[in-house]
């Protein structure tokens, strides 16, 4: 399996579960919305710990960006989302 062999140990993922989330997760990378998410990130030039939001088109740290894209109840409402 390519990718990121930590986030199958942190998710506990079993290396059958594994390799289709990676063949998942390459899928979503490659696909329209995503390569325009990276090159606009790519060009924002956001220091280091920071993400580029693309809902607010800011950098900010990439904690609060994804806790704020995970879209859950008490997210939402917490940033209005």
């Amino acid at each position: 399996m390519k990718g990121s062999p930590l986030q199958s140990r942190k998710q506990k993922l079993s290396p059958k579960a594994a390799a289709a989330k990676a063949t998942r997760d390459k899928a979503a990378a490659m696909s329209e919305w995503g390569k325009f998410k990276k090159r606009t990130a790519q060009a924002k030039g956001c220091p280091d710990g920071q993400d580029f939001d693309h809902a607010s088109g800011k950098c900010m740290s990439a904690n609060a960006n994804r806790k704020k894209n995970s879209r859950s109840g008490d997210t939402k409402r917490k940033y209005n989302y």
